[in-house]
């Protein structure tokens, strides 16, 4: 029998701003949709945070023993700099800027997307649509939104009419705004929007004559909207009603209202069951801003190349310390949080570690089920991974306490106590065995990569004296340099 049958999921939903009991449309089944990166820049740390949530989520409920389909999405077209339906596509801006193609731009920080979350030990989601492969799908959606009255064409462009929307339909029910308020604190249009009111959005861009990303439709040669993007994806693979819908809180208004209202209109339904937003990531007290310095990149976490680390830590330990805080609170990244994770970190490794060596009695002194229970108990509330973490470490306590003679356990409750430890450790969590002994080598690694790349460049500048300083240093050291024709490798003695 699976075991979602005996754990019921309570599941805080942002539509109703109260935690309800999972009950998915199909029974056995989820789909599960997430807002992806718009891939014009380096994906920042509170990406990666929103994404491990739900990296999280994925993983348990897979656990539990559900076929889930899980799609995040990648924006590479129509993201506006200021997500008000005005101003320059960001990666077409950013194409400009390098002189280079925007599908080079999308592809460039679509590899870095990926490599920052295989770091991270990050499952692939299900499926992985991009805006441009949906085109087709987005000019259909508008084009059933505008026989319905919704949205109007105006020189090109098209728009959601959300007055006429919100004659039958509630706008702003997810983020608790009300329309009238919307309006009210709403500028007057400047008379050079194409829109009747501010609050519209647009579902189709008129491109200008040097605008790069365009493709045709029936109202122009343009491109889709940022918000219609999801709507058409999140309907094609996983049906005009689906189970969850997650991102960052900072999607919930308007990128998520317009969702919904799109959605509505066009097949008379509300889209989702359970609307899920993971809070936002500070640093040191304050909002992350490049423009302030109060900034890093999770590449930076691993080389510790930041003024505000002190050293470098391993993706297991930042993965391990944002988990250490529930989705929905607010998380401080900070150095001294690191380095305390870290510590943590390693003394759970430890733990699970001496599991193996452990030697089992006749009698058992930890009450092995029940703490089983509460590993349970804590993912089924709201995937409360703090609390499944602090649930770890009153294991961590009783398997010192085994090695140290003062408590005991069976045979068969040191089978259930590993495969239950390495289930949520690894398996709901995603965390990576990484002793202490095992990251100072990685960390060896790299610094001799780097004396490797400094070598090179000594030699390309017939710098040879600094050339076999780094080679014999090095061999010192016990670490022998092998030139190849691939390159440069090392071996230790």
């Amino acid at each position: 029998m699976p075991l979602y049958k005996d754990n019921h999921i309570k599941i805080y939903n942002s539509l109703s701003g109260e935690k309800e009991t999972f009950k998915p449309i199909n029974e056995g089944y989820v789909g599960m949709y997430v807002c992806g990166p718009t891939v014009y820049s380096n994906v920042h740390l509170g990406n990666v945070r929103t994404f491990m949530s739900f990296d999280v989520i994925f993983r348990y409920l897979k656990h539990l023993g559900y076929k889930v389909r899980f799609v995040r999405n990648i924006t590479d077209a129509g993201h506006l700099e200021n997500d008000a339906d005005v101003g320059e596509d960001r990666i077409a801006k950013r194409a400009r800027l390098e002189e280079i193609e925007p599908m080079e731009v999308v592809q460039r920080y679509t590899v870095d997307f990926h490599n920052v979350l295989n770091k991270f030990n990050f499952l692939p989601p299900s499926i992985e649509p991009t805006a441009t492969g949906h085109i087709i799908e987005q000019i259909e959606i508008i084009k059933v939104i505008l026989e319905k009255g919704l949205a109007y064409e105006v020189n090109g462009s098209v728009y959601f009419d959300v007055i006429k929307y919100n004659e039958t339909k509630p706008y702003g029910i997810l983020s608790k705004r009300n329309l009238e308020d919307l309006m009210h604190n709403s500028r007057d249009l400047d008379g050079q929007s194409d829109k009747k009111n501010p609050q519209d959005f647009a579902l189709w861009k008129k491109a200008e004559p040097l605008h790069i990303m365009r493709w045709p439709s029936p109202w122009s040669d343009g491109f889709p909207g940022w918000h219609l993007e999801c709507t058409a994806m999140s309907t094609k693979y996983l049906g005009e009603q689906f189970d969850i819908h997650g991102g960052g809180m900072d999607l919930k208004f308007p990128h998520h209202e317009c969702e919904i209202a799109q959605a509505e209109a066009c097949n008379d339904k509300a889209p989702v069951n359970y609307w899920m937003h993971a809070n936002m990531l500070i640093m040191n007290g304050k909002k992350m801003a490049k423009s302030t310095g109060n900034f890093i990149l999770p590449t930076e976490i691993f080389s510790g190349d930041n003024p505000h680390l002190t050293k470098a830590f391993s993706p297991s330990v930042a993965r391990f310390f944002m988990l250490q805080a529930h989705y929905r609170s607010i998380l401080d990244f900070t150095n001294n949080g690191l380095l305390a994770s870290e510590k943590g970190f390693l003394r759970l490794m430890d733990a699970i570690n001496a599991l193996d060596e452990l030697t089992p009695s006749s009698t058992s002194t930890f009450k092995i089920e029940e703490w089983q229970q509460k590993c349970y108990d804590a993912m089924n509330d709201d995937f409360n991974t703090p609390i499944l973490i602090a649930n770890l470490f009153e294991a961590v306590k009783f398997i010192n306490q085994i090695k140290e003679g003062t408590a005991t356990i069976t045979q068969d409750h040191l089978t259930l106590l590993k495969k239950t430890v390495h289930t949520f450790a690894f398996d709901v969590l995603g965390l990576v065995n990484v002793t202490e002994s095992e990251s100072n080598i990685e960390k060896l690694s790299g610094a001799v990569e780097l004396l490797i790349q400094l070598r090179q460049e000594a030699r390309a500048n017939k710098d040879f004296a600094t050339s076999d300083k780094i080679r014999d240093e090095l061999a010192i050291a016990g670490i022998q340099l092998n030139d190849g024709k691939e390159g440069t490798t090392f071996t230790t003695n």
